[in-house]
């Protein structure tokens, strides 16, 4: 089968060498709170009881607060 955002998740955890302080920072920056112990549900292997899947919605979330991260914030537009 494919990748799924729990899939996703994890390699781009694992390409930007991120910890899960850097993760909860990093979606701090879009507003967005999640905790270590959700981070670590997410991280889990599928057939574990306390494992789970990384929505849509947090993944978005990560993305954006990622690009923050990298490139720092969007400049004003000038009108």
């Amino acid at each position: 089968m494919g990748l799924n955002n729990n899939d996703i998740f994890k390699k781009l955890r694992v390409a930007h060498k991120l910890r899960d302080e850097d993760i909860v920072n990093i979606c701090a920056l879009v507003d967005f709170k999640i905790s270590k112990s959700e981070l670590n549900a997410m991280f889990r292997s599928e057939d574990h009881p306390k494992y789970m899947e990384c929505g849509d919605q947090m993944l978005r979330n990560f993305l954006n607060g990622l690009i923050v991260h990298l490139r720092g914030p969007m400049p004003p537009k000038k009108q």
